[in-house]
């Protein structure tokens, strides 16, 4: 092979290579997976995940694409071994990405790479994945949004910075009709009430007199009276103070049924969307289950201020402004800081009248 093939072919996979990069940057999983011979492989050991021909190349990536908040692949060059019609080689890459349900991370990892000469140019015959450093502590910075309505290409797209969003100003009454309404067609009873006096009051016509009452370690609830209402009354069988009187280490089994399976469960979220969806975050899980499903009627009370536009701020709002919030508390409270180690995304009510949010007009709580 005389030196100006050389050089063609190595510029040539070097191209490929920077193709793969732009096709993901620019989600265009069919481009992205046109880069593969018919039968090329993409390996990802570390997920695990194994794509072998384009059709599950592209069905993979579009799920992947599917979850992410956002997503940076930044590539560099890494070497390149010709053999004829055959190449090895590897890249080098870092990454930045946040998914939708919260999971976010730095890692650095290399691309090992065989390459295939083909009527079409250089293609990949395989790519395999290696994860070198993964780095999962929360993510500082947030990501522009694509300009709406600009009748441009994604891929030439101009991006504008989105406004940061206010998590202490209280909805505006559009705004929470449209969430009222969209929970109502998810199956959940929603209705918008004045203020925390007006839910604590609809709480006492909701739970009926000796139920099964489990109410979740909230500020609203707190702020509110109604955790006052229902753990100090008398009136109901108040699952939280049973549960701190027992023993966590000879009554861990005891505590976890207790949870589990009330009747009602009354709490809070950590944000509501406008399209429907409630987001609670947990830093031990205790609580979600009862809200997930467990609890035979659910209630929950949200502040005026929790309206958000959509999951990926509602995911933004958990970290930047409930989480350091919640941190503060549980640190002045048990000595030990808070995390969310657990989410819950309620997206629809399967068993319609289950679940009611009384959605307030104030801002209370975090």
């Amino acid at each position: 092979m005389n030196v100006f093939q050389t050089i063609a072919d190595r510029v040539e996979i070097e191209a490929l290579r920077g193709e793969f990069t732009d096709a993901a940057m620019m989600r265009d999983r069919p481009r992205l997976a046109s880069l593969f011979t018919p039968d090329g492989v993409l390996r990802m050991p570390n997920i695990p995940v194994e794509q072998v021909g384009r059709e599950e190349i592209l069905a993979g990536g579009e799920r992947l694409q599917s979850k992410w908040d956002f997503f940076v692949q930044n590539t560099h060059p890494g070497t390149i071994q010709l053999d004829g019609d055959t190449a090895t080689g590897r890249a080098y890459i870092q990454e930045l990405a946040r998914t939708l349900d919260g999971r976010q991370g730095l890692n650095y990892a290399v691309y090992h790479d065989r390459y295939q000469r083909t009527e079409e140019g250089w293609k990949f015959a395989e790519r395999v994945y290696e994860v070198r450093y993964l780095d999962t502590s929360p993510l500082a910075g947030t990501a522009p949004r694509a300009a709406q309505g600009s009748g441009t290409d994604p891929a030439h797209a101009t991006a504008t910075p989105a406004p940061a969003p206010s998590f202490t100003e209280p909805a505006t009454a559009e705004q929470l009709e449209r969430v009222a309404a969209a929970l109502r067609a998810g199956g959940f009873a929603a209705e918008i009430l004045d203020d925390a006096a007006e839910a604590r009051a609809r709480v006492k016509d909701l739970v009926p007199a000796g139920a099964g009452v489990l109410t979740g370690a909230s500020e609203t609830l707190r702020l509110s009276g109604i955790d006052e209402d229902i753990n100090g009354s008398g009136q109901y069988d108040a699952i939280r103070p049973r549960i701190l009187a027992i023993d966590r280490a000879t009554g861990a089994d005891e505590i976890r049924r207790l949870l589990a399976g009330p009747d009602v469960v009354v709490n809070s979220v950590a944000a509501v969307t406008e399209t429907g969806s409630l987001v609670l975050a947990s830093g031990s899980g205790s609580q979600l289950p009862a809200n997930a499903g467990g609890a035979a009627h659910a209630i929950w009370i949200v502040g005026a201020q929790k309206v958000v536009p959509d999951l990926s701020t509602a995911l933004r709002r958990i970290e930047e402004h409930a989480l350091p919030l919640e941190n503060a508390r549980a640190q002045a409270v048990y000595g030990m800081p808070s995390a969310v180690n657990r989410l819950l995304i309620l997206n629809a009510e399967p068993r319609p009248g289950r679940g009611t949010v009384l959605l307030l007009r104030e801002a209370i709580g975090y």
